[in-house]
């Protein structure tokens, strides 16, 4: 097991070169999807916060409504 592990860390820290050519449309590939990615995950964040907060709200509204319906 030892052994495995150690040839694990010495393939993975020894680095060659590659000779592979990435034109240009492949960056803007990347940025676009990793822009996308961050943008999801915020999104996300977003509807865990705000729908919460939202029915927060609407439930201190009704309560409102009930006490001044009591009222008149």
């Amino acid at each position: 097991m030892l052994k495995l592990i150690s040839i694990i860390i010495i393939f993975t820290l020894i680095s060659g070169t590659s000779q592979a050519y990435l034109g240009p449309g492949m960056g803007g590939g990347i940025l676009i999807a990793t822009f996308g990615i961050v943008i999801a995950i915020l999104a996300a964040i977003f509807g865990l916060v705000w729908f919460p907060i939202k029915r927060l709200f609407k439930k201190n509204k009704e309560k409102k409504e009930r006490q001044n319906n009591k009222i008149d």
